[in-house]
């Protein structure tokens, strides 16, 4: 089988290392890696790997706005997040934008390995990735009528999940496929009907109410 050829994005040398370290073998080769999100940019102008290791946190032009930059210039690029956090909200943001995985960097060679051969053959992530239950999550939350105590539609308990991850109205609209006209629409709605006072009580109820 052909080794996978990698682009890691990360702003710490000892990381970006240290992964390369982790990955040498035969099924992976890093054909490049980046310190900023603007130098990976660049590199995909003169690279286009099979994968790429995107890192969330970074001081200048972050994962996440990287990965939405990479998503518009390179819609099939496979992109694995990786990340010291196990945020539900980066997950989130990941999902909404289109990531094809999450990874922690503590993980096993064996997860990364998995992820990157996942992403790069198109298949879904693993049923133990962080990334598939919360986009399952987000994807299932619409389809079941909301409980009879709750004075939500079942779109309006979906967009109150989004929220409750920590996601802006873009990033609803993205994920849920609808405007951000109609997620701002939702979200009125549901500070109203639930007497919220801004979106962090709505978040903090939709947790006490089980709906997140």
């Amino acid at each position: 089988m052909k080794s996978l050829d990698v682009v890691i994005i990360d702003d710490h040398e000892v990381v970006r290392s240290g992964i390369t370290s982790l990955l040498s073998g035969p099924e992976v080769t890093v054909v490049g890696s980046a310190a900023s999100g603007q130098e990976g940019l660049e590199l995909m102008s003169s690279k286009l790997p099979d994968a790429v290791l995107l890192d969330i946190r970074m001081p200048d032009n972050d994962g996440l706005s990287t990965l939405q930059t990479l998503r518009a210039s390179h819609p099939d690029l496979p992109i694995v997040m990786v990340s010291t956090y196990d945020n539900p909200t980066y997950v989130a943001r990941s999902v909404a934008l289109g990531a094809n995985d999450y990874v922690l960097k503590g993980d096993s060679r064996s997860v990364f390995l998995d992820a990157i051969k996942r992403a790069a053959s198109g298949e879904e992530p693993s049923t133990d990735s962080l990334l598939r239950k919360i986009g399952e999550a987000m994807s299932r939350s619409g389809k079941e009528a909301p409980p009879m105590d709750v004075p939500l539609t079942a779109r309006e308990v979906q967009v109150l999940r989004h929220v409750a991850l920590g996601l802006s109205n873009k990033e609803i609209g993205r994920s849920l496929n609808i405007s951000v006209e109609t997620v701002k629409e939702h979200v009125q709605n549901i500070l109203r009907k639930l007497n919220a006072a801004d979106r962090t009580d709505a978040a903090v109820r939709a947790v006490k109410m089980g709906l997140a």
